[in-house]
């Protein structure tokens, strides 16, 4: 993405380097104001699809920072009267100033056709929308905020990521922990070499068996409530009956459905596999397994566990990573240093393990110890002794802040850290595990020609294949 500025992060690191280690080993944190941007009272005109959970978070975000939120779009009339409601409480001043001149649309073409001047969107529907709506919006010269999982099959991500590297909008991935100080930190020990040749990670999310064994939905078809478009809620996903508490309102309820999401591997995935995709430069796998503990219906499993292999990539050895989730833990003899720590493994969580060592981050990486061969104890990636004399080379954020980082890059100043290219990169990670999933075996993932080799079964997997009925012509 081509910046709006006179000087690189890239420069900016090599001027510090200049002035020898002391300077790069301090805290660099860039006043995003600096690269170029517009006045700090310029105010960033926003749209916002879907106005559920997680826009309800995004929209305060933004209205504190400076965000001027001008529209509000959602198939839903409810929710949207709902959302206005809790902004106006939680945000009495500029909150509820920002309601009482929103203007409400129930289809996003019609904004595009309305709205002339808004600036920006941030879209938070569910995941079956974010990668056509995102694409629309891009093409349209707009700004974009995208909540993940950015896509649901692995050609969206392809298009994505071209269209980034294409577009001159600003773009950021809904990975709120990119943006901490110990995500970054992580990066550059890792980069360092710090932990030797890392040729094993572990990830897992196991906050309780979150859902039932997969299985089919209910029978029958209840009424579609007043002012609930269900039809275009669905959007580019199969058509189905509504039931009435099974799939909406509430993230969490589609979450497990095949047609319009990846279960948590997506969902909780696209938060963790960020620091080891990025910290050890990986590639997309070579080969993928899922283990099938029950048989695969409608929706995810109750419990699951993926291994994922990579390629060499340089002088960097391959990488076995493994995915757990529902009460699927890494093995003990993993775990017996972080158990250690704290009598317990905690609920989520990545485990990188080096020739000299470990690192723990937390499931978002926004807390994140290491403990060398040798040390005692764990330390904080940002006070371990061994870590000092790591040259400081990523831009940090300030108050670790993903908002502002968007805000002010749309505004003209430094690129964001985690735009749709790094996003989309991510889910093609770990969207062959969902492959291997339903075709119930190992697969073999040829990542230039987006197939599994000898599967041509697989192809409706990989490719998007829209109902068209809501899409832009």
């Amino acid at each position: 993405m081509k910046m709006n500025t006179q000087i690189s992060r890239r420069m900016f690191v090599k001027g510090l380097g200049a002035a020898g280690i002391g300077a790069l080993a301090a805290p660099l944190v860039l006043p995003l104001r600096t690269f170029g941007a517009a006045s700090p009272s310029a105010k960033l005109n926003i749209a916002v699809i879907g106005t559920g959970i997680r826009s309800l978070y995004l929209m305060q975000e933004a209205l504190r920072e400076g965000g001027n939120v001008v529209a509000l779009c959602d198939v839903d009339a409810a929710q949207i009267t709902d959302t206005k409601k809790q902004i106006a409480k939680k945000l009495p001043g500029i909150g509820a100033a920002a309601m009482e001149k929103v203007k409400t649309y129930d289809d996003y073409r019609k904004l595009l056709e309305a709205e002339k001047t808004f600036d920006a969107v941030m879209i938070a529907t569910g995941s079956r929308w974010h990668a056509p709506l995102t694409v629309v919006f891009m093409k349209a010269g707009k700004h974009v905020y995208c909540e993940k999982p950015l896509v649901n099959k692995a050609t969206e991500a392809r298009e994505l990521a071209a269209l980034t590297r294409a577009s001159k909008v600003v773009t950021q991935t809904g990975t709120q922990g990119a943006s901490a100080k110990t995500f970054r930190r992580t990066m550059e020990i890792i980069d360092a070499g710090l932990l030797g040749q890392i040729r094993e990670a572990h990830l897992w999310s196991c906050w309780t068996p979150m859902y039932p064994p997969s299985h089919n939905r209910p029978l029958g078809e209840d009424p579609v409530p007043a002012g609930f478009n269900w039809d275009f809620w669905l959007g580019p996903a199969p058509l189905r009956p509504f039931k009435k508490g099974v799939y909406h309102p509430g993230s969490l309820k589609y979450l497990p459905w095949l047609d319009l999401s990846n279960g948590i591997l997506a969902g909780m995935g696209s938060h963790t596999f960020s620091l080891p995709v990025r910290a050890l430069k990986l590639g997309e796998p070579t080969r993928v397994e899922a283990e099938i503990s029950e048989p695969i219906k409608e929706t995810y499993i109750s419990a699951g566990r993926f291994r994922y292999e990579f390629a060499a990539r340089g002088n960097l050895a391959p990488v076995t990573l493994w995915w757990t989730d529902g009460d699927k833990y890494p093995p003990e003899h993993v775990t017996q240093n972080l158990r250690a720590m704290s009598g317990e493994v905690p609920k989520h969580g990545c485990l990188f393990l080096g020739e000299k060592g470990e690192i723990y981050a937390d499931g978002w990486g926004t807390h994140c110890v290491m403990k060398l061969k040798g040390d005692k104890s764990w330390r904080g990636v940002l006070d371990h002794e061994a870590a000092k004399s790591v040259p400081v080379t990523l831009p940090r954020v300030e108050g670790d802040n993903h908002m502002i980082e968007w805000l002010e890059a749309c505004k003209g100043g430094a690129p964001t850290f985690t735009n749709l290219e790094v996003g989309a990169h991510c889910c093609q990670v770990f969207l062959p595990g969902i492959i291997s999933l339903k075709l119930g075996r190992p697969i073999e993932w040829d990542a230039a020609n987006l197939k599994v080799r000898g599967a041509p079964e697989a192809d409706p997997m990989i490719q998007k294949c829209y109902r068209m009925k809501w899409m832009m012509a």
